[in-house]
């Protein structure tokens, strides 16, 4: 291999394949200070520990008709995971919460995702947090893609996954460090199915790849399984509020039995707001058909959006 000057190099890396550049909208790296929209240029340093070490903390937020759903609530929960890792942004929330705005609204688009990074920073190869002498902002607005009506009045698969859930303090913190989801998704993609089931060394349900899970007892009750190897989906919490005065709601650990034996069972989650299960381990969940409060807890996320959200 020639050793290339810079400009050869810039070049070469222009031309380089960028799967997946035709998604981006618009993005924003604070090192720099000015927002992008050629996504060929989006790009972070190798040695931030976010990339080599997965020592930082992210959000997905999603817009639609040009508002951002639950900014605050997102953000609030990014301060917990931040405190968590004992990270900070290089910057004030307040100045990170109008550059969320700015890049939405850069991307052109009224509907899409905004994913924010924050990391340790760029500094070193090592594990030492220290040797980053500044933390990383990183923003990025892309397309989000809606699934039709279809999808919905279907109903998807889940399988209980081999991938066990995460230990209960790294659980409850949204930390870049993925692993264990992204082997979750690849064994539904090879299996054929469309979410993760992953459990406890208890034997207590946790979580979908990127989803929380909740299901109707036979006694009618939604039950949300205990957050303690789970994080707290802003979704669900958001949906918990909104279907709270309808029906009762209990936290609770859930075992693998329950699961058959519910009436219904849903995924929740910030792109697709709730979708039922409606085949589990390749076995009938009650009739196997969306049931009513899957139903409800969407046409409840559905009209919030509409009606509340920061405009930009």
């Amino acid at each position: 291999m020639r050793v290339a000057t810079s400009q050869e190099y810039l070049e070469a890396m222009l031309e380089a394949i960028r799967p997946g550049t035709e998604e981006v909208l618009a993005f924003y790296d604070h090192r720099i200070g000015v927002i992008g929209t050629d996504p060929m240029l989006m790009l972070m340093p190798w040695d931030d520990h976010l990339v080599h070490r997965g020592d930082g903390v992210f959000e997905t937020i999603k817009y639609v008709g040009r508002k951002l759903y639950q900014l605050d609530p997102h953000l609030r929960r990014m301060k917990l995971s931040c405190q968590a890792i004992h990270l900070e942004p290089p910057c004030s929330w307040a100045e990170l919460k109008q550059a969320l705005i700015e890049v939405a609204s850069a991307g052109n688009e009224s509907d899409g995702l905004i994913r924010i990074l924050l990391g340790r920073g760029p500094g070193g190869f090592g594990v030492d947090p220290y040797e980053s002498p500044v933390q990383s902002l990183y923003l990025v607005a892309y397309r989000m893609h809606q699934k039709p009506e279809s999808y919905f009045d279907r109903g998807v698969t889940g399988f209980r996954t081999s991938i066990p859930a995460k230990q209960a303090w790294m659980a409850t913190v949204k930390t870049t460090n993925y692993l264990p989801n992204v082997l979750m998704k690849r064994e539904a993609v090879n299996k054929g199915m469309d979410f993760p089931f992953c459990y406890d060394d208890k034997g207590f349900l946790a979580e979908g790849a990127t989803e929380n899970i909740c299901l109707v007892d036979e006694a009618g009750r939604l039950v949300i399984p205990e957050f303690t190897n789970s994080l707290a989906g802003t979704t669900l919490m958001r949906a918990v509020d909104l279907v709270k005065d309808e029906l009762s709601i209990i936290f609770k650990g859930v075992t693998e039995d329950e699961v058959y034996t519910a009436r219904e069972v849903m995924m929740v989650g910030t792109s697709f707001d709730c979708v039922s299960v409606v085949r589990y381990n390749n076995k009938p969940i009650h009739d196997a058909k969306p049931g009513p409060v899957s139903k409800r807890i969407r046409a409840l996320l559905l009209a919030d959006q509409a009606e509340g959200g920061t405009v930009f």
